[in-house]
C-alpha cells in the first residue's frame, strides 16, 4: 500500500499502529520495519505502543535460518537504539518484549543487559528471561534466575514452571526438577494442564516414567498435548508397546491426533508404513514435520526410495533435515553413488551438510573404489570448516585407517590441538586395524605422557595389537593397568584379555580371567571355548559349552564353530555330529563354510572319507578351498595319495596361488617316498611366487625400560606373572 495515497494530510500514529498490527503474525511482517522507517520520515513521533507492536511483528517473523537470525540481531539493536533515543525504554512491558526478542535471536548478553537496566520488573519480565535461558540451553542460569526471583518475592506463575521444566529435563538435574515441582505444588499451580504436561515431559526425559504416569493419570481432562507428552515419554524410554496402547486409548476417547502425535509415534520406532497410512487418513500427511519424520524413519530403515518420494513433496525450507537423512541412509547401505547425487542436489539448492551428515558419509565408505569420494568429502569438510569438529576428525581418521593410509591418519591427528580420548582411541584402533600394533603402543605411551587417561576401548584395541604381535609382556602390563585402575573387566575387556592370553600361549591366565568375571556374556564364553579348542583341550571346551548352556546365554554360530573345532582336534566324531545336529535342528542355524570345513576335517581325520565326501555333496553352500583343503589335509594324515591328487587338481584350478595346498601335496608325496613328485610340486610352487621356506619372526621391539611401564605396572595384580619380573613370562 502506498502511503502517499492514503490521505491528503500526514498519516496519524493510529494509522501506523493499524499497519503494524496487520503485519503481526503475517509472513510479510518484515515490512513492519519498512513502515516504521516511513513513520520516522513523516516525522510522526512513535510511542510505547508503536514499539510494542513493532517488536511483536519482528518476533513473529523470525526464521530459524542463520542469515535471518543475523539480520534480526542487527534490527533488534536498531530498535533498542530508537527506544533509548526516544525515552520509551522506561516502559516495563516494552523492555520485556525487547529482551524476549533478543533471547529469540540468541543475543543472551543483550537480553540480560536490558533486564538489568529495568527499573521496574514484574513476573512476566522474569519469565521472559528464564524462558530465554532455557530455550538457548543455559539451564543452570535459568535455575539460578528462578531462585533469585523467588528470593526477591516474586510469586511464580504457570508460565514460570512451564518455561523452567525443560531446563530440568536432564538426569543430572532431576533433584532440581523435583524442587521446581514442589514449589509449583506449594503455589497451587500443579493442577494447571500446561504445568502437568511440562512436568510429565520433564520426568520422562529424566527416565522417571513412574512420575510421568502418575501426573498423567491425575489429569481430569486430557488434551491432545497431554496424550502427546505421555506417548513421547514412552517412546523416549523405548516402550513402543505402551506408546501404541496409549495411542489406541487416545483414539477411543475421541481425542483427535495431531502432527505431534504422529512424530512422537515415529520417534518411538513405530512401523512407519502403518503410521503413514494413519496420517493420510486424518489429513496430516502433508504437514512438514510429519513428512520430515517419515523421510528420516524410512531412510534409517533402508527404504530410501520411499524417503526420496516424500522428500520431493517438501517445500525447500524444510528439505535440509530430510535430505541429510536420505544421504545417511544411502551411506549406511554403501550406495555412495546415490550419496554423491544427493550431495550435488544439495549444492544446487545452496544447502550445506552438517558435521553429523559428513560423519555418516565417511563411515559408509568401505569399498576401496570409493576412497576418492571420501577424500572429496574431506576437502569439503576443510572448505566448510567442519574438520575442526571432533566427530568429523575422528570419522576421517577411521576412514583413512580402513585403507591403511596411516600417514594421513598421523597428519590429521597432529593437526588437532585438543585431542580428546575418542581421538586417541580412533588413532590407536586405526593403527591396530592397519597392522601397525607397534605404532599403537607408541601412541599409548605418548597418551600417558600427555595426561590422557585410557579407557576400556583403548585397552581392548591395544590387547588386539598384542594378539597380532604375540607380545605377552605388554599384554600383562595392560592387564595390570586394568586391575590397578579398577577398569570394568566384564564383557568386552574380559573377552579381549582372554583372547590375548590364549593367543600369547597362556591358557591358564585366560582361565583365571574367565573365572574372575561374575556374569560372562556370550562373546566371553565363545572366547574361552575357542581358546580351549585352540590348545587341544577339547573336553574342557565341551564342558565350557555345557556350563554356558546351563547359565542361560543362547549359543550362536561362533559358539558352534569353537565346539566343532574342538571335536575335530580331539577326534570326537560322535560328539561333533551331535553338536552339528544341535546347531542345525535345535537352533535352526544354517552352517557356514567354516562349520562345514570342521565337519569334513572331523570325518577325514578319522579316516571316514566316504562320510566326508557325502557331507560335501549334501552341503547347501558351494564348498570353497577351506572345505576342500580340510579333506586334503586328511589325505596327508592317512596317506591317501589318489584322492589327494584329485583334490589337489581341483584346488589348484580354483586357487593356484595358495601355497598351503602345494605344501600339503609335497608332504603327502614325501610321506610315501615319491621324491620326484615332491620336487615337481616345489617347482610349481616357486613358479607361483612362493618357496615354502619363508618365515617371519616377531621380536618384541618396544623398549622394555620405557618409563611409562612404571606408570602402568602393578607388582601384585593377582593374575598373571609379577610385573617386576618380566623373565617369568618367558619360562
Amino acid at each position: 500500500m502506498n502511503l502517499a495515497c492514503t490521505s491528503s494530510n500526514s498519516p496519524t500514529i493510529s494509522f501506523f499502529h493499524s499497519l503494524l498490527k496487520s503485519f503481526n503474525g503475517n509472513q510479510n511482517s518484515r515490512w513492519a520495519l519498512v513502515r516504521f522507517r516511513q513513520l520516522l520520515q513523516w516525522d510522526v513521533n512513535p510511542n510505547d505502543l508503536t514499539f510494542s507492536l513493532l517488536i511483536k511483528a519482528c518476533t513473529s517473523s523470525l526464521s530459524p535460518s542463520a542469515s535471518s537470525l543475523v539480520n534480526a540481531e542487527v534490527e533488534a539493536g536498531q530498535i533498542q537504539t530508537q527506544l533509548e533515543k526516544r525515552g520509551v525504554n522506561q516502559f516495563m512491558y516494552v523492555n520485556t518484549a525487547l529482551l524476549d526478542l533478543f533471547m529469540k535471536v540468541g543475543c543472551i548478553k543483550n537480553a540480560r543487559k536490558v533486564f538489568e537496566g529495568m527499573s521496574d520488573r514484574d513476573v512476566v519480565s522474569w519469565n521472559a528471561l528464564i524462558c530465554g535461558y532455557s530455550r538457548n540451553g543455559y539451564y543452570f542460569d535459568a535455575l539460578g534466575l528462578f531462585v533469585k526471583m523467588n528470593r526477591e518475592g516474586y510469586r511464580p506463575r504457570q508460565t514460570t514452571i512451564v518455561s523452567l521444566a525443560p531446563s530440568c529435563a536432564w538426569y543430572e538435574l532431576i533433584l532440581q526438577g523435583r524442587s521446581v515441582h514442589g514449589l509449583g505444588v506449594k503455589a497451587g499451580l500443579d493442577c494447571d494442564p500446561q504445568v502437568k504436561n511440562a512436568l510429565t515431559s520433564m520426568y520422562a526425559k529424566c527416565d522417571d516414567l513412574e512420575a510421568s504416569e502418575l501426573l498423567f493419570e491425575e489429569m481430569e481432562e486430557k488434551s491432545v498435548v497431554s496424550w502427546n507428552a505421555m506417548i513421547g515419554a514412552y517412546g523416549k524410554n523405548g516402550f513402543l508397546g505402551k506408546a501404541m496402547l496409549l495411542f489406541k486409548k487416545m483414539i477411543e476417547e475421541s481425542c483427535q491426533a495431531s502432527p505431534v502425535t504422529i512424530v512422537s509415534l515415529l520417534s518411538a520406532n513405530a512401523d512407519p508404513e502403518s503410521i503413514h497410512c494413519y496420517a493420510v487418513k486424518i489429513g496430516v500427511a502433508n504437514n512438514a514435520s510429519v513428512v520430515t519424520s517419515l523421510v528420516c524413519v524410512y531412510a534409517r530403515r533402508g527404504s530410501t526410495n520411499m524417503a526420496q518420494y516424500l522428500y520431493k513433496s517438501l517445500p525447500q525450507k524444510n528439505q535440509l533435515v530430510s535430505l541429510t537423512a536420505i544421504i545417511s541412509g544411502f551411506s549406511e547401505k554403501g550406495d555412495i553413488e546415490s550419496v554423491v547425487k544427493c550431495f550435488v542436489e544439495m549444492q544446487q539448492l545452496d544447502m550445506r551438510l552438517d558435521a553429523v551428515a559428513v560423519v555418516s558419509i565417511l563411515h559408509g565408505i568401505t569399498n576401496p573404489s570409493h576412497f576418492s569420494v571420501g577424500r572429496v568429502f574431506h576437502a569439503y569438510g576443510l572448505k566448510q570448516g567442519l574438520t575442526v569438529d571432533h566427530l568429523v576428525a575422528n570419522g576421517l581418521i577411521s576412514m583413512y585407517s580402513k585403507f591403511d593410509e596411516i600417514e594421513a591418519v598421523y597428519s590429521l591427528f597432529s593437526e588437532m590441538h585438543d585431542k580428546q580420548l575418542i581421538t586417541w582411541n580412533s588413532v590407536i584402533s586405526g593403527c591396530v586395524q592397519a597392522g601397525k600394533p607397534r605404532d599403537a603402543m607408541g601412541l599409548f605411551f605418548q597418551m600417558n605422557v600427555c595426561g590422557q587417561k585410557p579407557d576400556a576401548i583403548t585397552i581392548v584395541s591395544l590387547l588386539s595389537g598384542c594378539c597380532q604381535l604375540g607380545y605377552l609382556q605388554f599384554g600383562e602390563k595392560l592387564h595390570n593397568y586394568v586391575l590397578r585402575n579398577n577398569v570394568e573387566v566384564e564383557d568386552f575387556v574380559g573377552t579381549a584379555l582372554i583372547d590375548m592370553y590364549t593367543k600369547c600361549g597362556r591358557i591358564e591366565y585366560a582361565e583365571r580371567v574367565f573365572k574372575s568375571i561374575k556374569d560372562p556374556c556370550l562373546a566371553t564364553w565363545n572366547s574361552m571355548i575357542s581358546g580351549y579348542s585352540l590348545y587341544g583341550l577339547e573336553h574342557k571346551a565341551l564342558k565350557c559349552y555345557c556350563e554356558m548352556h546351563e547359565q542361560g546365554p543362547q549359543p550362536d554360530d561362533i559358539t558352534f564353530l569353537g565346539t566343532l573345532a574342538a571335536c575335530t582336534h580331539g577326534g570326537l566324531v560322535h560328539e561333533g555330529i551331535k553338536f552339528f545336529e544341535i546347531m542345525t535342528e535345535e537352533f535352526g542355524m544354517v552352517p557356514g563354510l567354516q562349520h562345514s570345513a570342521c565337519m569334513v576335517g572331523l570325518f577325514g581325520r578319522a579316516g571316514l572319507f566316504e562320510e566326508a565326501t557325502e557331507f560335501i555333496k549334501n552341503m547347501e553352500l558351494k564348498p570353497d578351498s577351506t572345505v576342500w583343503g580340510a579333506l586334503l589335509n586328511a589325505c596327508y594324515i592317512h596317506q591317501e595319495v589318489k584322492l589327494g591328487e584329485c583334490l589337489a587338481k581341483q584346488l589348484l584350478f580354483s586357487d593356484y596361488r595358495n601355497s598351503g595346498f602345494y605344501i600339503l601335496m609335497s608332504n603327502l608325496y614325501a610321506a610315501v617316498g615319491r621324491w620326484d613328485d615332491v620336487e615337481r610340486v616345489r617347482d610349481m610352487m616357486r613358479d607361483t611366487g612362493g618357496d615354502g621356506c619363508s618365515g617371519i619372526s616377531v621380536i618384541e621391539s618396544i623398549v622394555k625400560k620405557n618409563p611409562i611401564f612404571g606408570m602402568i605396572g602393578c607388582p601384585h595384580s593377582g593374575v598373571g606373572p609379577n610385573s617386576r619380573n618380566p623373565e617369568t613370562s618367558r619360562k
